[in-house]
């Protein structure tokens, strides 16, 4: 499995917790094996790092989103940032350029056409000011 299937992966796992709220993220990965595919050990890092950092990565997006915030986001497109945040921040062996990058590309398959240009922009600023 490539990095970009094992990212898109934990992309849909933590879409899935939008929709899942009361179970917790080893369960939603089980549930998820048993019935769409197996999960990798990176989504599975991934998904349950970003439901440990949430409330930290809510704070980051309501402070660098000049236009909407957190409450606001559609659900693919928070999901998206929360990947990216996550491995911006705690995955040492992904650049943050590239988080950045993978986190486009999967809102240009995933959200709306203009999604593509905000996450790029609201990423970007976190990244210069960070």
């Amino acid at each position: 499995m490539t990095r970009n299937e094992m990212r898109e992966q934990a992309f849909l796992l933590t879409f899935e917790t939008f929709f899942n709220t009361d179970e917790e993220p080893d369960k939603l990965i089980e549930t998820y094996s048993e019935n769409v595919c197996e999960v990798c050990d990176y989504a599975k890092d991934v998904s349950k790092g970003v439901a440990e950092h949430r409330e930290e990565f809510d704070d980051i997006l309501n402070e660098y989103s000049k236009t909407w915030k957190v409450s606001r986001l559609p659900k693919v497109t928070l999901a998206i940032f929360y990947v990216a945040l996550y491995e911006m921040e705690y995955v040492e062996s992904v650049p943050e350029g590239v988080a950045i990058n993978e986190a486009v590309n999967l809102a240009k398959k995933y959200a709306y056409p203009e999604d593509a240009s905000y996450i790029n922009g609201v990423l970007g600023a976190y990244l210069r000011n960070k």
